[in-house]
């Protein structure tokens, strides 16, 4: 939805700059006027990076303070820096085939070469800016040296008039870029393909793993201790509950390694594949969240369902740890991806999801839970924390009052999660659609979610398991 969002007012800053164009230079078809259309459009550019820090920085003020005004102010205001100069750069197209056309009879070709070496040109750029520049340089550099080349381009056009901005628009590029999101304690950041990746120490010590806006941990390392007291702990209930040993387990979103550092010292005999789409994710895993210190765990670079497709392992547990708001990947929440889950657990598997909730609204879950059990003969639910719950497949029905049994032998500081555990694991009902590859509206479901959290006025702040060190 927010892609949705971006593209839309792209295209719609597009749309004026297209019809803004053709206006002026039917008035003043100008070559100079163009060349003053592209150098304003490069000097708004070049003044993005640093127009948006205060504004992005009041935006994560705003998620902080669940504050509607300030988080739909400032994200309004983040889509509006790029208004002006998409807008003038849609108009350069049409006033291009004015200036371009001297015989009507070949206005057909002009506009057709125009158009197709502009067409050409997004696409360089698309590729280049997210493939190379960006992780190169970084976002400051590349939108500065985007500047740069646009008023380089404006030489052309004006002449010696328009080399003091090209220069001045180069020299941004001296500017140090310092870091994207200064904050307190922060170890680590990322500009990645997929997202901003950062790693920020508390006054305690703890180290979080954050992406993007930083609503959610992904990831948590604790000095001493491979419990969190968070949601991470739930998962270490798992092996009891399948009534005999675990072998192998899938990670699927495996993050910093939270869970197969946990598991460690909790459970040696068993071989992790820890699947984690962002490498950089992976780096700041190993560099700060311990993820090396279960030396049975193995980690691949993919998309989970792809990794699915390919592997031929089946795994005594399969964990889903990628519901995480204000992000879900629909494609992991299906019909389809369930049956293929189920194909590589091994007899008596356990498929485990957490999937985020807000408190009095268990949409996502009841969604979840009726998509499960169109695939799964039985689906226990064990609502733990009032934003997360544990969602477990089983691809054997057993009795309630089994698993509470098997539930009682886990050991050392886990024993504490036993009460709550008895008290809150429940089966899971059939309620609704079953979410398919071709509609699942889970951007729907979160969204609505946490937009009523919001207009509440309500935090997002979770408490604490029992096993919180």
């Amino acid at each position: 939805m927010v892609w949705a969002n971006i593209i839309g007012l792209i295209l719609l800053y597009l749309s004026v700059g297209y019809w803004l164009g053709g206006k002026l230079a039917d008035r003043a078809p100008r070559p100079a006027l163009l060349g003053e259309i592209v150098l304003v459009a490069a000097a708004f550019i070049a003044a993005t990076p640093f127009a948006a820090r205060p504004i992005l920085d009041a935006a994560l003020r705003g998620f902080d303070s669940i504050s509607v005004g300030v988080v739909v102010g400032s994200f309004l205001a983040a889509l509006a820096l790029f208004a002006v100069p998409v807008t003038l750069l849609g108009a350069v197209s049409p006033f291009a085939i004015r200036l371009s056309l001297t015989e009507l009879e070949r206005s057909g070709a002009v506009a057709g070469r125009l158009y197709a070496l502009s067409t050409v040109g997004s696409i360089i750029g698309t590729f280049v800016s997210a493939l190379v520049t960006i992780q190169a340089f970084g976002t400051q550099r590349t939108m500065i040296g985007t500047a740069a080349l646009l008023a380089g381009c404006s030489v052309l056009l004006l002449g010696r008039r328009a080399v003091p901005a090209t220069i001045a628009a180069a020299g941004l590029l001296l500017v140090p870029a310092g870091v994207v999101k200064a904050s307190s304690g922060l170890l680590f950041e990322r500009e990645s393909p997929y997202q901003y990746v950062s790693v920020v120490q508390w006054d305690d010590g703890t180290r979080v793993l954050q992406l993007n806006e930083g609503v959610a941990y992904h990831s948590m390392w604790r000095r001493g201790s491979v419990l969190t007291g968070q949601y991470w702990d739930l998962f270490a209930m798992l092996p009891p509950l399948l009534g005999h040993p675990a072998r192998n387990m899938l990670v699927i979103g495996n993050a910093g390694g939270t869970i197969a550092r946990m598991y460690g010292p909790f459970y040696p005999g068993v071989a992790i594949d820890g699947v984690e789409i962002d490498p950089s994710v992976t780096e700041a895993g190993r560099r700060f969240l311990g993820l090396e210190d279960n030396p049975r765990l193995h980690v691949y670079t993919a998309d989970g369902r792809p990794f699915l497709e390919r592997t031929r392992n089946r795994y005594d547990l399969i964990v889903v740890d990628a519901y995480r708001q204000p992000y879900v990947p629909f494609y992991l929440a299906t019909r389809e991806f369930f049956e293929l889950a189920r194909r590589h657990l091994r007899p008596g598997g356990i498929l485990a999801l957490n999937v985020a909730k807000i408190p009095g609204d268990d949409r996502l879950t009841r969604a979840v839970d009726t998509t499960l059990l169109a695939v799964f003969p039985q689906v226990w639910r064990w609502p733990a924390l009032r934003f997360n719950d544990l969602v477990m497949a089983l691809d054997r029905p057993v009795p309630r009052s089994v698993l509470v049994r098997r539930a009682s032998n886990v050991r050392g500081r886990l024993r504490l999660l036993l009460p709550i555990f008895r008290h809150g694991i429940a089966g899971a009902h059939s309620v609704g659609r079953v979410l398919t590859d071709d509609r699942a509206p889970v951007e729907w479901l979160t969204d609505r979610m946490l937009l009523e959290q919001i207009a509440r006025g309500q935090g997002l702040d979770e408490g604490a398991l029992p096993t919180e060190p």
